[in-house]
């Protein structure tokens, strides 16, 4: 009789080359590999309004901090909710 290898129960993973791989693994890899072909692609530069001074600063660098900030919140959302 043969042996089950996989879990019964738990997170879809993927085999590829005889590793499991998590789906979630794969999906947070091509979202981060494209956010990065994304900033790479926008070099222009562009004038930005903060509430009262106005900057001009390289898109990439903009879309740089924005995906920083949106990372940080969620990571701390993760944890905040994993304490619970």
């Amino acid at each position: 009789m043969a042996r089950k290898t996989a879990r019964e129960y738990g997170p879809p993973t993927v085999t590829v080359k005889g590793r499991d791989v998590r789906l979630r693994t794969i999906g947070f890899v091509l979202l981060a590999g494209a956010a990065i072909w994304f900033i790479a692609a926008n070099t222009k530069s562009v004038t930005i309004r903060l509430w009262i001074p106005t900057v001009t600063l390289p898109l990439w660098s903009v879309l740089t901090v924005t995906l920083l900030v949106g990372v940080a919140l969620g990571l701390l959302v993760a944890h905040r909710r994993a304490r619970r």
